[in-house]
């Protein structure tokens, strides 16, 4: 059996990791290997790069380097651990992926969705998700949440407007590619956009 590749997508505290978790313990029960990643991050070198894309410090970072250390944190992570197990049968569920790039840095960011894939292109070649999950969330939402969570990294401290640009830019990207990303309202009950989650992915296995 070939694999699946999961993505779970939305603006920060949209609640990817609840849902990431439920669909995780769902689709374990029903038998099938799982294996969660996350991005930036999933191996060692990605979460050496992760670590420097998120600090606050560095404030004074280039929108170009910002899209190139997630493309390379990216790169890492599909050769080392998604390839591999998507060639062994596994289902893959990542938080975040290759969308997060086009939205944060080809929207918010002004780059250029286009332009975000083509560089991806290096980064990724043929791996792409099967199905993406989008929890939409306005961005005042997901970032409020965040605040009562922990201290803000980086991209979280960014301005309101910036949130929201994300948030819209989430919806834009949504409707450009309905085939494969799936909008699901993010304000519902946990269990109520978990059950939304199965229908979606059972329709994979089917």
């Amino acid at each position: 059996m070939a694999g699946l590749f999961i993505t779970m997508e939305g603006a920060d505290g949209a609640g990817k990791s609840t849902q990431i978790g439920k669909l995780k313990n769902y689709l374990s029960n029903k038998g099938y290997d799982i294996i969660l990643c996350r991005e930036p991050g999933g191996t060692k070198i990605s979460e050496d790069i992760r670590t420097i894309i998120l600090n606050p410090e560095y404030e004074e970072m280039g929108n170009m380097t910002e899209l190139m250390l997630y493309a390379s944190a990216r790169a890492q992570l599909v050769e080392q651990v998604i390839r591999p197990a998507l060639d062994a049968g596994k289902v893959v569920i990542c938080d975040r992926f290759i969308d997060s790039s086009a939205v944060y840095q080809g929207i918010a960011r002004g780059m250029g969705v286009d332009l975000v894939y083509e560089v991806n292109k290096f980064a990724i070649g043929e791996t792409m998700p099967k199905v993406t999950i989008l929890l939409d969330v306005k961005g005042g939402t997901g970032i409020s949440r965040k605040k009562e969570q922990a201290e803000l990294d980086r991209i979280e401290r960014e301005a309101m407007d910036f949130h929201e640009r994300v948030s819209q830019g989430y919806r834009d990207l949504a409707a450009r590619y309905p085939e494969r990303i799936h909008r699901i309202d993010g304000t519902g009950s946990i269990e109520e956009i978990h059950e939304q989650i199965v229908a979606i992915i059972d329709q994979q296995f089917q």
